[in-house]
């Protein structure tokens, strides 16, 4: 199911591709069979299939459930623990990849195996095909593609629990990879797997400013990511620039692989180099620093789909005109697929789903007549009984144009009828596969970099910092509440909007400062693994803010909404605004702002706790 081609042939890899998607049906047939030849002896398989009468796919379906998270955690946990891989696999499982959503406070595991690393080193290799077919001389330079690595956790069975670009990059199909001159990159191996974030920043950064007569494309994994890049150059460029201009590398860079690496690529002094970047970088406007510091660059490389979404108004100013490109849609779970049409507008990418990949199934969603499913919304989707219709799922080539569906899988790894989360809209079809719209993780309100915080972790988190430092002793009522995910600064950071009166009066509220920036601390301590590592470890998201708006605020913000169309008696407050007038709103009526003052407590815990 893992075909081979030589990724330098354009013309083979298109073949390959055109193949992959006229055949899907017959292809998703072979993947399910295959799986369930491999893995019905498994433990988990056993409880609902009966031998091998029920190797197909009519019995698959019919006895085989739908699950979440909290169904496979257990088998999973058992693995963790050191029991079997045949729990779930008949193969062994090699390592387990986290998922940047979170169960209890702690990362989702999911199995994965030595051949799986395969299967993405195939779709990687997919990618350059369609990049060379819409952009010519791409084997004639090198990409600046800022990578990081994530801590790991080892689970008490000895395999290591780490982010699946971290096991990628780990593995040996990325450090031995065959050469393709199509994928050189600026960054030696050795500073994209530096453990200290920073120092791996820095030195990759270096070695793209002093090879950047070589740049063609920029970019890194998510938007999120490269804009974190951008304000770190930002912040460093005087002392990047001393580096070129002496042949060194400033002395905080400890780790010596990655010292010594970037050295090898330094060469010596390079004064005139090192006047030209500093120019461009001292300049008062950042307006298109990245086509003036890379010149020769084709385009910006970056996930801008779902929540990263919101950050492409700043990638715009950065790029000076250079193209967007969103070339894949994966998760922890599987990989799913590739974006042929990589230059489109941003707002326009679809996903051609690889049926190779894993099996793919689609429960509808219900859209209200197909309109448009905002972004944070809690209207369309829920997790009750009513929304999983399993006899109204559907396979991968019986989606219908315009509808919306939550994906679900079943892969080689040991993951059967599992539902991902992610919402998507189909928009069309590449021969017969079809082409997905990513449009939100199901439940999801807030999202800065990889958290994803729902509307019930909110709640949560709000509520005991209330119970905690309004009650007593500022005998403050939060009255309503809402949140919005600011990335007007690099990080971006969660705002909470509270609205508050005194529990004897109805006059305006007098807020402590240091109260309220207990309750900011309180709302990050609450909040999961994730956020709190993206905020300690990564510094990837800012301090939380509260903003304080005045009595009556949020009826102002009913009323909005109604005139946008809501029913008067259907309106719910949303616990998430976007950009426009609802913000506006809440801004112009803030009275107080405060901010979290200390970093919420992380580190990479053990799986047996």
């Amino acid at each position: 199911m893992i075909p081979s081609y030589d990724p330098n042939d354009t013309e083979a890899g298109l073949k390959l591709l055109e193949d992959l998607t006229t055949n899907a049906e017959a292809i998703q047939q072979q993947v399910l069979h295959q799986i369930l030849l491999q893995n019905s002896k498994t433990q988990y398989l056993r409880a609902f299939l009966d031998g091998e009468s029920d190797k197909n796919q009519q019995s698959f379906k019919n006895k085989v459930p739908v699950v979440n998270y909290d169904d496979i955690k257990p088998f999973i946990q058992r693995i963790a623990d050191g029991e079997s891989s045949d729990i779930v696999s008949a193969q062994p499982i090699t390592e387990l990849l986290t998922s940047s959503g979170t169960s209890a406070g702690k990362p989702k595991l999911m199995p994965s195996t030595a051949e799986e690393l395969e299967r993405k080193t195939f779709f990687y290799s997919m990618l350059v095909p369609v990049m060379n077919k819409y952009v010519n001389g791409l084997d004639e330079g090198k990409g600046m593609y800022l990578l990081f690595i994530k801590p790991e956790i080892k689970t008490p069975s000895g395999l290591m629990a780490r982010p699946v670009l971290t096991s990628y990059y780990k593995s040996q199909h990325f450090r031995n990879r065959p050469f393709n001159k199509y994928n050189v990159y600026t960054s030696p191996d050795q500073a994209i797997l530096c453990q200290d974030s920073k120092q791996s920043m820095y030195c990759q950064l270096l070695c793209g400013l002093v090879q950047r007569s070589h740049v063609l494309r920029v970019g890194a994994v998510f938007a999120s990511a490269f804009l974190r890049a951008v304000k770190f150059l930002e912040d460093h460029f005087k002392e990047l620039c001393a580096d070129i201009r002496t042949g060194t590398v400033t002395s905080w860079i400890t780790d010596s692989a990655c010292r010594d690496s970037v050295l090898s690529i330094l060469k010596g002094s390079n004064q005139d180099l090192a006047d030209e970047i500093e120019s461009e970088c001292a300049e008062k406007s950042w307006e298109g620093i990245l086509k003036r510091l890379w010149p020769k660059a084709k385009y910006v490389e970056v996930i801008v789909t779902g929540s990263m979404a919101q950050y492409i108004p700043t990638l715009e100013f950065y790029s000076g005109g250079l193209p967007l490109v969103s070339t894949m849609y994966a998760s922890s779970e599987c990989y799913f697929g590739i974006n042929l049409n990589p230059l489109c507008n941003p707002s326009d990418v679809s996903y051609t789903l690889l049926p190779n990949m894993a099996y793919f199934e689609f429960l509808p969603v219900d859209d209200k007549s197909h309109e448009e499913i905002h972004y944070a919304s809690h209207s369309n989707i829920d997790d009750d009984d009513d929304a999983l219709k399993e006899d109204l799922i559907v396979d991968l080539v019986n989606v219908e144009v315009g509808r919306y569906y939550e994906i679900v899988i079943t892969t080689f790894t040991g993951l059967y009828r599992y539902r991902v989360g992610d919402i998507l809209k189909v928009t069309g079809f590449h021969n017969n596969a079809p082409q997905f719209r990513f449009v939100q993780r199901r439940n999801v309100v807030l999202s800065i970099d990889t958290d994803k915080t729902s509307e019930e972790d909110l709640l949560n988190a709000v509520t005991q910092a209330k119970l905690n430092h309004l009650q007593q002793p500022s005998s403050l009522l939060l009255t309503e509440y809402t949140s919005y995910a600011d990335t007007s600064s690099i990080p971006g950071h969660y705002v909470l909007f509270w609205e508050l009166k005194p529990r004897h009066s109805n006059d305006p509220p007098k807020l402590d400062d240091k109260t309220m920036e207990k309750c900011c601390s309180v709302v990050e301590d609450c909040l999961d693994y994730v956020y709190r590592r993206c905020r300690n470890r990564d510094k990837s998201i800012g301090p939380l803010e509260i903003r304080v708006v005045s009595l009556g605020t949020f009826d102002l913000l009913m009323d909005f909404c109604v005139s946008q169309g809501s029913s008067v008696n259907q309106y719910k407050t949303p616990r998430c605004v976007k950009s426009g007038g609802a913000l506006e709103i809440l801004d112009s009526r803030v009275i107080g702002r405060f901010f979290s003052q200390r970093v919420p407590q992380w580190e990479p815990l053990g799986l047996d706790s």
